[in-house]
């Protein structure tokens, strides 16, 4: 992993980690659908402004199923399912059981490539599902009513980001920013017909504008440019990665802008899932320190 691969990591994990305090507040005032419809137009706009810049042509006609597929995976599942889920759970546990999606991809990976998982992977998906246990099973926001479909929705749409990710990394006829820009109009075609059965909740405000704007522009934008820029560079599964900050970063704006309580069994339960998603994609702190040793 090169300098510039690890400064997009941490970048993305910022806005990705700061993606769930903001799903935390919009998705009880707007509407989960209301909500998700809005961040994808949003982005899809966006990025056609930068592709008319940089004259980076869609070729929707050549590539519309992959868009579709793409944007179904990537945005439109997972983004409902986690904005349903935002309707109960904090945005602690939203991003706890986001960072699930290396270990459905190593299971994926493994079916993919009919190669069995070896003993480290089967190791660290033991732990993830320790972990996932910790969380949920000593955490009094699972005994609130519905908190066990949203605990359900919130790893659906980690299972989402993983098919998504390992599809994206065999599809290599589309460039990244197509990947991007692409699924951004898929997802926002594909979430339209449900936004007619669940309307917005209420009129949106300044400040729910404010969160759309940000989750639209930043948080889909600008981050699924860096999230595809980083599949293309260093693979399915190393860009998976992304999901061992996501929770730091959740965890702690969830304390500090929401005031959510970080219990013991949030920090044990969310160490235990990283742990275990370390093992599965072969994370090695020191191999990293000296590949970028050598880059730097």
């Amino acid at each position: 992993m090169t300098t510039a691969s690890l400064v997009r990591l941490l970048i993305l994990s910022a806005i990705w980690g700061g993606s769930f305090l903001l799903i935390r507040i919009g998705a009880p005032a707007l509407g989960p659908v209301a909500l998700m419809e809005a961040r994808v137009l949003l982005a899809a706009i966006f990025l056609a402004a930068v592709a008319l810049l940089l004259r980076r042509p869609l070729a929707w006609r050549a590539h519309w199923r992959h868009y579709l597929f793409i944007g179904l995976f990537n945005s439109a599942l997972p983004f409902l399912l986690f904005g349903y889920a935002a309707l109960t759970l904090s945005a602690a546990m939203l991003s706890i059981l986001n960072a699930t999606s290396p270990l459905w991809g190593a299971l994926i990976t493994a079916v993919w490539q009919r190669a069995p998982l070896g003993r480290r992977a089967l190791a660290g998906l033991a732990l993830g599902v320790a972990g996932v246990g910790l969380l949920v099973g000593f955490d009094r926001i699972a005994l609130q009513p519905g908190a066990g479909f949203a605990i359900a929705a919130s790893l659906a749409a980690a299972l989402c980001y993983a098919v998504a990710s390992n599809y994206a990394k065999s599809a290599r006829t589309v460039e990244p920013f197509a990947n991007a820009h692409g699924s951004m109009w898929a997802a926002s075609l594909l979430i339209a017909p449900v936004l007619l059965a669940f309307p917005p909740a209420a009129p949106p405000t300044a400040g729910i504008v404010a969160i759309v704007a940000a989750l639209g522009v930043v948080c889909s934008g600008v981050a699924y440019l860096l999230y595809f820029r980083l599949i293309d560079d260093i693979g399915a599964a190393p860009a998976l990665t992304v999901t061992f900050l996501i929770p730091l970063f959740g965890t702690f704006f969830g304390w500090l802008f929401l005031d959510e309580a970080v219990g013991w069994q949030t920090l044990a339960g969310g160490a235990v899932v990283i742990a275990g998603t370390a093992l599965v994609t072969g994370f090695s702190p020191r191999l990293l320190a000296w590949e970028l040793g050598r880059s730097g």
